[in-house]
């Protein structure tokens, strides 16, 4: 059955954009709602199924530029390296003028969110994402809260309004869809077999 890789209302490689907030090494120390390497390894994965499919990405730090806060993680900057971060100070990145710019510019109305902490990077634009009729799915195994309370809240929160949480293996199965894709199919396997990268 041949299907339109544009409105599926499953994620495709057409139609989906992933976002990736505030994966700093002060943000990374606070995460207590899981194991802060176990998280590491999970956005890595996410973006290199990103990267692998093709996704349009946008890639955001806070206060790198002001001094108050250090760059991205290596682990994760070095697979982001075609996508500069948009450094900004507003705790919602959806009202950074830039970021939201860059967001719109990719023209996909499916967002995969990844954010630092989840109770606020995460559950702030992505309200506001949904306000403005985009879908939103969070990566639930690879973002993290300063606590689980604070953690599991704002998913709560955003589930309520519209998000759709996933965790990323299955991600990499939706953008497949089909191991008659070789291309990519491989890879796809090869991720799920992963092996441990460097703790943050």
């Amino acid at each position: 059955m041949t299907r339109d890789p544009i409105g599926d209302h499953l994620l495709t490689p057409q139609n989906t954009a992933l976002l990736v907030i505030d994966y700093q090494p002060g943000q990374f120390a606070a995460v207590s709602s899981m194991d802060r390497d176990l998280l590491l390894e999970n956005i890595v994965s996410t973006a290199k199924i990103a990267k692998l499919f093709g996704l349009p990405i946008v890639h955001s730090t806070i206060n790198v530029t002001s001094g108050l806060a250090e760059p991205t993680v290596p682990e994760l900057a070095e697979l982001l390296v075609d996508n500069p971060p948009i450094d900004r100070t507003s705790i919602n990145a959806w009202e950074d003028a830039d970021f939201l710019s860059a967001v719109r510019a990719t023209g996909r109305r499916k967002l995969i969110l990844c954010a630092l902490w989840t109770e606020m990077c995460m559950a702030f634009p992505a309200l506001d994402a949904l306000r403005e009729g985009y879908e939103v799915y969070p990566v639930v195994d690879a973002i993290g809260g300063t606590s689980e309370e604070a953690h599991r809240a704002a998913l709560e929160r955003v589930v309520q309004a519209g998000a759709q949480p996933v965790t990323w293996i299955p991600l990499g199965g939706e953008l497949q869809r089909d191991w008659a894709r070789t291309d990519t199919a491989g890879a796809v396997v090869e991720l799920v077999r992963r092996e441990p990268v460097a703790a943050a």
